[in-house]
């Protein structure tokens, strides 16, 4: 099958073309607009131009946020494509780009399957008591107030990959997986399943991001609007665009690249911004690593984890109580096992096209195993 995947973030897209008989991606599109913005049709139009006709088979949309309507890859039709549309507001900054790329590849490609996949998917059977806020029942009742967990996608090739690296099956193994981008997140896996994970209601939980804060007290929030220091908006946008390691260096930058560069020339600004992200990776694995009875292995994904060594040796050598050692091998370009001094330490770049395109496939496709 040639799938067609979409991925849209909140200000930016990547779309590729997939062979799913052997994982090899034939062609691709990095879109620096909005995924409903007319540029970045344009630009997936002219991918969808060089595509052989007739030869795209099905097409996988990333869907951020699936709550509690949507829990696996699922085919679309009209009456999923309304449940979509009131998602919206759990994940205001990446749902309306999934809602506009179905309205615009459903006409452009109608003959075709589409697959929506969840990255909320690879958590949905996490244990009752990692899933529940401790909030009034009526209130978790009545409007589905759950930890749902985000970047399913890329802890589900992780946990592939980590698995083909140490040779164990997927269902053997007992993994702390770190998604470190613009947005983080860490996961517990238990005998290849999610059991615990830094995310939560909204992707907004959890560890700094480039610009989102992650996890803030909610007394603070409470206080800046019972005085009325923010407005609901303000604080929104805060929280949302302003914060995290964009916040912490004043401005200065939300890349983990140039955080890195001028805290090398002295800048207090990134260093602290780092030191932070750093410091709140390691707080959120060492509590992801409470739910395993065992640890077998330390998995580094994402644009960070991948290719940013500075981080992952302070994030892997500040978890020593945990078995994890410093001096990691960081000088290779392909997913590697960077450690075996005490538990292994992997890196492995993230791949979401991939399992989008393999989720799609199966959904596609239901029948052929």
């Amino acid at each position: 099958m040639l799938v067609l995947t979409v991925n849209p973030g909140s200000s930016s897209l990547r779309a590729h073309l997939v062979d799913t008989t052997d994982n090899r991606v034939v062609d691709a599109a990095e879109i620096g607009h909005p995924a409903d913005s007319d540029e970045a049709r344009k630009e997936l139009r002219e991918l969808l131009d060089r595509a052989p006709t007739g030869a795209i088979t099905a097409v996988g949309h990333r869907l951020v946020h699936g709550g509690q309507a949507i829990t696996a890859p699922v085919a679309v039709d009209n009456e999923l494509c309304e449940k979509i549309r009131e998602l919206t507001s759990l994940a205001p900054l990446h749902v309306p780009n999934t809602v506009a790329l179905l309205d615009f590849l459903r006409d452009a490609i109608p003959e075709r399957p589409h697959v929506l996949c969840p990255d909320t998917a690879f958590h949905n059977g996490l244990p009752e008591a990692a899933r529940t806020y401790a909030l009034p029942r009526e209130w978790r009742e009545e409007w589905g107030l759950r930890r749902y967990g985000f970047h399913g996608l890329s802890f589900a090739w992780a946990l592939r990959r980590a698995a083909d690296l140490l040779g164990k099956p997927a269902d053997e193994l007992n993994l702390l997986i770190a998604h470190l981008s613009g947005g983080s997140s860490v996961c517990a896996v238990r005998e290849g399943r999610s059991v615990d994970t830094s995310m939560g209601f909204t992707p907004l939980e959890g560890l700094v991001m480039a610009k989102r804060s992650g996890t803030i007290d909610p007394g603070l929030l409470l206080w800046l609007l019972r005085e009325e220091k923010l407005t609901v908006a303000e604080l929104e946008r805060g929280l949302q665009q302003e914060s995290g390691l964009l916040g912490l260096s004043g401005g200065l930058s939300e890349d983990t690249r140039d955080l890195v560069a001028a805290a090398r020339d002295g800048d207090d600004r990134a260093k602290l911004a780092l030191d932070v992200f750093a410091h709140r990776a390691r707080r959120e694995l060492a509590g992801a690593a409470a739910s395993l009875d065992r640890i077998d292995g330390l998995v580094l994904t994402g644009d960070i984890g991948w290719d940013q060594p500075e981080l992952a040796e302070d994030i892997a050598a500040g978890l020593g109580v945990l078995g994890f050692q410093g001096g990691l091998d960081t000088a290779r370009d392909e997913d590697a096992v960077i450690s075996r001094a005490g538990v292994p330490v992997l890196t492995v770049r993230s791949r979401e096209e991939l399992q989008l395109a393999m989720e799609t496939a199966r959904a596609a496709q239901p029948n052929r195993a």
